[in-house]
């Protein structure tokens, strides 16, 4: 049996997503055996996360500086303005580097069964970035859930009247994907979304 405090740190790791308590335990062994060139810089980043930690007050994102390093970056398209769900969302997509511009973060998507509302979401402080000008375009890459489409839809409606160009990412089928392997709404999406060939 490990100690308590052992095993704090592996009830609290295994409350991380991706990590159970199998996972987590080995997690908790692996820093204990490497004590110096683990443990210590784990705990170091933790410290220094956690007394910087800030909510950027443009976009949403979650960075130690307040704007983010993303709406700081003077290379980036002030024009174009990608709306995202959740902050990972954002860090996936700035992962890719193919979206050249700024983000807006809504804090989640509109819900009738979890009683998430416009007012619960961040869309009135989007509404105002575009209103300020500077924005020629608004990508909604909200997710291809009910709730993600009616998020996306509702905010259409709401900047409907800003002389702005509002676009959505395509879904469809995935890279590599097998027909076979899909389900039917993602087939129907591709379907519905298809191109000539060039």
């Amino acid at each position: 049996m490990a100690s308590p405090e052992i095993e704090a740190l592996t009830q609290a790791l295994a409350r991380l997503p991706g990590l159970g308590p199998r996972s987590a335990r080995r997690a908790v062994l692996h820093l204990l055996k490497k004590r110096e060139g683990a443990l210590g810089p784990l705990r170091h980043a933790l410290e220094q996360v956690d007394e910087r930690l800030e909510n950027c007050s443009t976009c949403g994102n979650v960075d130690t500086a307040n704007p983010c390093s993303i709406c700081a970056d003077p290379r980036r398209d002030a024009r174009s303005l990608c709306v995202v769900e959740e902050v990972a969302d954002l860090w996936a997509l700035d992962r890719s580097r193919l979206f050249p511009g700024r983000f807006h973060v809504l804090g989640g998507r509109l819900s009738a069964l979890e009683g998430i509302r416009p007012e619960d979401l961040s869309i009135d402080a989007l509404v105002r970035r575009i209103e300020a000008g500077g924005i020629d375009e608004v990508v909604l890459a909200m997710n291809a859930t009910l709730e993600g489409q009616t998020t996306a839809h509702y905010i259409a409606e709401r900047i409907e009247r800003f002389p702005i160009r509002v676009t959505q990412l395509a879904h469809g089928l995935p890279v590599g994907g097998e027909l076979d392997y899909l389900d039917e709404g993602t087939l129907a999406q591709a379907l519905r979304a298809r191109r000539p060939m060039t």
